[in-house]
């Protein structure tokens, strides 16, 4: 009897291979690609590159991530294939199998489908995780180690999670068995439908939630604060996405269907009807699909702005070719100036566009109501949320008048009190600022400033101040030490220049020059300060720090297109569950149409604008998700550099005709199997 329950579970998944095969593929899939996560992010090799480290921090997330949704997905599609079955389990029980051993093929069949998609998948997954490390070895220009990595560590990890996956989709799948009776599995297919009813109220409070997080979205200003609120705006925007899909749209044609002259029409009559149970039956599958394309659509579209924008953000925080940054007391500042001269002479190198000027940076929280920058800490933690007051932080820089007008060839004039400002992001509201003790007149608004590097990024607004002379700069030295103590800033000097004719073509003879620079120079002393000797500051050359920027957002590349593959998948498979579900669904439906007059052409054009509408529902809801959410995201994602709106915007239209196209692919791919079922 034992051997009877393994040959039955072999014939059951050989005769629903259609349904079988899919989800096999997609177990398969989900475990490689566990696998390939866990195994990049234990990998001891990783850790010894640059931005390794940054790598397997992002896949440890992703790894949480991945088994939160392998645990609902395959669950979601599980139950899709127990539906189907249910006659047939009733079959067994009418003809003498007692449920336990319904069971007991249940759980052969479970677990021929752990075996057969755990091998295969950790195969795959080993196969193109070596594949993935190449391409990381590769593009942090690493040499390729010898050898076959096999993570333990990755099978084990994937053997628990899916292992326990499929004991409790096993659990499942036999609660539901023994919880229905013979009758009720057999008649499972054909059970009626009473009409849907219009949850008025569940459709109000979808219609709530869908514009409470398309309000936060498009108000929220500060990059700050959309990071802080773009979980809340997520949940809000799923909530309402499946009460739409589920109330709203039987509430929608519950309207139309009042409308008489609208609805006693044959083709709308038909339609409207159907649609109601159609959506009825599929509204959860359908908010399925457009949260999974709208997640697509969003990580695809950022990590690929991300990476496409590196050059602008690099550019932002590299503006000359070669900058020396130090102490403005440093006695060794003219002697690497002159080091860093010859070296690139020697290369054969020449720098035009040459920039030397002292300036001071801190932070502070600007005060708009009376024009005041607050610095002392505990003058605003009491008085604002931290939020709040990284809203309205910025990177203050003073320079003395006379190196702005030796850059810009000018002759301006300040008193005592007089200042130029350059505001960007935030403009500052009045002709007065204040700042310590100090109360200063804006005699100009500068529509450029100095070139700076990387302090010019690191707060949401920024502020560029000329004030008379030195003898301020020190004023406002002293004060700031005061306030800031260990955390003060000093004046430095700032050093840039640009590489005659370009670095293009140039990098191998500007790496040797920075190696001869860092030869010939001492680095900094722990805290910042010039020791003797010692230089205290260090000379930067962009085409050297290019090579290496960017690594950190590596990991969040990588993680972004395995999810994004991941969520593909899903999205694939609940779509052709749908079509072959909805294929047996109208085959008695187009049977029952043509008896009650209606002819043959009129029955496939009116199921036809069905299912089209149904199946491309989710899409443009995702493609209205995306709009919304654009600026909302692109305000994220200038807290990681990108500073380019246009290319964001370019990205998330190329995006979303892309995946519109393979989404229509799908739709004809999985509706030839739809109507091969509604033909027979």
């Amino acid at each position: 009897m034992f051997k009877l329950y393994p040959s039955m579970a072999l014939t059951n998944i050989k005769s629903s291979r259609k349904t079988y095969i899919p989800y096999m593929i997609s177990c398969m899939l989900t475990i490689s690609l566990y696998y390939i996560i866990c195994s990049l992010s234990s990998n001891e090799n990783l850790t010894d590159i640059y931005g390794g480290n940054t790598i397997q921090s992002y896949m440890g997330m992703g790894q949480f991530i991945v088994a939160i949704f392998a645990v609902i997905f395959l669950f979601y599609i599980n139950s899709s294939l127990i539906k189907r079955r249910k006659k047939e389990f009733g079959l067994y029980n009418i003809l003498g199998m007692e449920k336990r051993h319904i069971a007991k093929v249940i759980f052969m069949e479970t677990l021929y489908t752990f075996l057969a998609s755990f091998i295969s998948g950790i195969i795959l997954g080993i196969l193109l995780d070596k594949l993935m490390y190449l391409v990381i070895l590769r593009i942090f220009n690493e040499s390729v180690p010898l050898g076959f990595y096999v993570s333990v560590n990755g099978i084990i990890m994937s053997l628990a999670l899916f292992g326990i996956i499929f004991m409790l989709i096993f659990l499942n799948s036999v609660r539901q068995v023994y919880t229905s009776k013979p009758v009720e599995l057999l008649k499972s297919d054909n059970r009626g439908e009473a009409e849907p009813k219009a949850k008025w109220v569940l459709a109000i409070i979808g219609v709530i939630c869908l514009a409470a997080g398309y309000f936060i979205a498009v108000t929220t200003e500060n990059p700050v604060s959309a990071f802080a609120l773009f979980f809340v705006a997520v949940v809000l925007v799923i909530i309402g996405t499946y009460l739409v899909f589920t109330a709203g749209s039987i509430v929608l044609l519950k309207l139309l269907k009042k409308n008489k002259n609208y609805y006693y029409k044959t083709t709308h009559f038909v339609s409207i009807s159907s649609m109601m149970y159609r959506m009825k039956r599929n509204a959860v599958g359908l908010g399925n699909i457009c949260i999974l394309s709208t997640m697509v659509l969003v990580m695809i579209s950022a990590t690929l702005s991300i990476n496409l924008g590196l050059d602008d953000s690099f550019s932002r925080t590299h503006p000359r070719e070669v900058h020396i940054s130090a102490m403005d007391n440093d006695p060794r500042y003219e002697e690497v100036i002159n080091i860093t001269e010859n070296a690139f002479k020697d290369q054969g190198l020449e720098f035009e566009d040459r920039v030397d000027y002292r300036q001071l940076s801190f932070s502070a929280v600007y005060e708009r109501e009376d024009d005041y920058f607050v610095t002392d800490t505990d003058a605003y933690s009491s008085g604002m949320s931290s939020i709040q007051a990284y809203n309205d932080l910025g990177t203050l820089t003073f320079i003395p008048l006379e190196d702005y007008n030796d850059y810009t060839g000018k002759n301006e004039t300040l008193k005592e009190d007089e200042v130029l400002v350059y505001a960007e992001n935030a403009p500052l509201e009045d002709d007065n600022i204040n700042i310590f003790d100090d109360s200063f007149s804006v005699k100009k608004h500068l529509d450029e400033f100095l070139p700076n590097g990387s302090p010019w990024v690191s707060t949401p607004n920024i502020y560029g101040v000329v004030v008379k002379d030195m003898n301020v700069m020190d004023s406002l030295l002293e004060k700031q030490a005061e306030i800031y103590g260990d955390n003060q800033s000093f004046i430095m000097r700032e050093y840039m220049a640009d590489i005659k004719g370009g670095s293009e073509g140039k990098e191998a003879e500007i790496k040797k020059a920075s190696d001869i620079i860092s030869a010939k120079i001492q680095p900094q002393n722990s805290n910042g300060e010039a020791a003797s000797g010692e230089f205290s500051g260090y000379v930067e050359c962009a085409a050297v720090e290019k090579e290496t920027y960017g690594d950190n957002f590596i990991g969040l590349f990588f993680i972004g297109i395995f999810l994004s593959i991941l969520f593909i998948m899903a999205t694939v498979l609940i779509m052709y569950y749908k079509q072959i579900t909805e294929g047996y669904e109208d085959k008695e439906r187009y049977e029952i149409l043509q008896n009650v007059g209606m002819s043959h052409k009129e029955v496939k054009k009116s199921i036809n604008s069905q299912v089209l509408t149904v199946f491309f529902l989710p899409l443009i809801t995702a493609g209205v998700h995306v709009g919304f959410a654009f600026p909302f995201i692109f305000r994220i994602l200038t807290l990681l550099g990108l500073l380019n709106m246009k290319l964001y915007a370019m990205c998330n239209i190329g995006c979303f005709l892309v995946f519109a196209l393979f989404y229509a692919l799908v739709y004809m791919l999985t509706s030839k199997l739809y109507y091969g079922i509604v033909k027979k």
